[in-house]
């Protein structure tokens, strides 16, 4: 049995490893240890000695995840690593990265996904404080105190240096620390704590998080997600955080009134029948703005945010209301956000979006000059793990969310508007309209000049590259052109 231990470094045990492997020293004669750490086992037999016949070949993309493992702090990793090693070269299986469903393939995926996680959290969490200036360069000086998970400082320090290049500062983790003085980037060990003091700027930063603050798209566990408890000790805001959780639905309620008291007119909210029907349970009936109304966009989309006229509102992150010009003369309508609308706050901004964006501009469409929403304003989904499954929304939830549409089209007065998908087309047209009997050009609606119904973006991308998506691409290419 032969011991050997790694300093925390790749190139440490690359040098072994190939020493190993053309000894042709199988993984389960080899017991790998942290610097520090002593074993029941002493060595048997010292490393081979070196030699200079070639190591079998291995492709870059082992050497890489390799690299990036070697940050882990899993104890485990250097006998991972070598078992893989093993595997791809004297043990016949060349292909093995992928095959994602073996243990240990799947195991060095999951660790570069918790590396690249916590790097994340680093680029997002570090908080500078300021320190003093260098008297020689007048430079601002800045020093941050961070935890990660694993050992990523050296992976993260040339990040920090790009963005802010400017200032000299220092990063200090407990197993590693980088500093920056406008020339050099340099790297060190770990400490065990670094005391960071408060500075001005800290309240500077209170009063900025307190301000962009939304109640109304407050989703606790989400946050959380994001955001994990462990962290906000090192954040200035994290003294708030709690404080405006707690009074997130006072606010909410607030809003909710604000919007239900009579105008400084003297005269009634015109949208106060309105928002009493929304936020009715046991009301199934459907408001629809008369013409002479004339809120704002910006108005409505404030109400909007408040609207709990059925049980979506209670998942999703928050409304997702419409976006574009309030004169457009194109209004384009879907069925609901997906995920990466529900988490943005936008319409059309994940994969149906940038498609929708291609054949937009291929049909010589600014999407700019366009009025952008959905029939639906809230995510519906079914969890899956930690992924959101899209669900269709029901007749009664287009029903509820038809006056906030309507009030869209009432403020807009588009020319043209175009219908992706039959929720939309029934949300507006008729309950039983459907795109295969109807494409195209829709008449008599009244909606507006011309109105265009066609497949939804996410349609075709669930064709995927297939004749009949080349087919279908053509003809959604073809109704988009009629907009012109």
């Amino acid at each position: 049995m032969l011991t050997l231990t790694v300093e925390n470094d790749f190139e440490d045990w690359r040098e072994k490893a190939r020493a190993l492997l053309l000894a042709g020293i199988s993984p389960a004669g080899i017991i790998w240890e942290e610097p520090g750490q002593r074993g029941l086992f002493e060595t048997d037999r010292p490393l081979p000695p070196p030699t200079t016949a070639p190591a079998p070949r291995v492709s870059r993309e082992f050497l890489s995840l390799a690299e990036t493992i070697a940050h882990h702090c899993s104890a485990g990793r250097w006998a991972l690593l070598y078992r893989t090693l093993w595997r791809l070269t004297l043990g016949g299986e060349s292909n093995l990265l992928k095959r994602t469903t073996d243990p240990d393939v799947s195991r060095l995926f999951r660790m570069r996904k918790e590396i690249s996680r916590d790097i994340h959290k680093m680029h997002a969490f570090v908080r500078f404080k300021k320190t003093g200036e260098n008297p020689e360069t007048g430079r601002e000086r800045f020093m941050a105190w961070f935890e990660p998970d694993h050992r990523i400082m050296p992976l993260t320090a040339k990040f920090f240096q790009k963005r802010f290049t400017g200032m000299d500062w220092a990063i200090f983790t407990p197993t590693g620390s980088a500093s920056w003085d406008g020339k050099e980037l340099r790297h060190g060990p770990g400490v065990d704590k670094v005391e960071v003091p408060e500075e001005k700027l800290d309240e500077l930063w209170r009063g900025y998080y307190k301000s962009i603050f939304n109640p109304a798209r407050l989703k606790v566990k989400a946050m959380q997600a994001e955001m994990p408890k462990k962290y906000w000790h090192n954040l200035p805001e994290s003294d708030l955080i709690e404080s405006l959780i707690s009074g997130s639905r006072h606010r909410v309620q607030g809003m909710h009134k604000e919007h239900l008291r009579p105008t400084t007119s003297g005269g009634k909210n015109p949208y106060l029948k309105h928002l009493r029907k929304l936020t009715s349970q046991d009301n199934n009936s459907v408001f629809i703005p008369d013409d002479h109304i004339g809120k704002p966009l910006d108005d409505l989309r404030e109400l909007a945010t408040c609207c709990q006229a059925c049980p979506l509102h209670q998942a999703a992150t928050g409304t997702v209301f419409g976006e574009g010009p309030d004169d457009a003369e194109i209004m384009l309508v879907g069925e609901q956000p997906g995920d990466q609308e529900d988490l943005l706050g936008r319409p059309f901004v994940g994969p149906a979006g940038q498609l929708l964006d291609r054949f937009l501009a291929e049909a010589g469409i600014d999407r700019k000059t366009c009025y952008v929403t959905n029939a639906v304003k809230h995510f519906k989904f079914t969890p899956r793990g930690k992924e959101r499954l899209h669900q269709s929304p029901n007749p009664d939830e287009i029903s509820r969310c038809k006056p906030w549409l309507v009030g869209e089209l009432l403020e807009v007065k588009p020319r043209t508007l175009i219908l992706f998908g039959s929720t939309a087309a029934r949300s507006l047209i008729d309950p039983n309209f459907k795109i295969t009997r109807l494409r195209g050009i829709v008449p008599d609606t009244g909606l507006a000049e011309k109105v265009i119904a066609t497949v939804h973006p996410s349609y075709l991308l669930r064709l995927r590259d297939t004749p009949q998506r080349e087919v279908e691409e053509a003809l959604f290419l073809k109704d988009l052109q009629l907009a012109r």
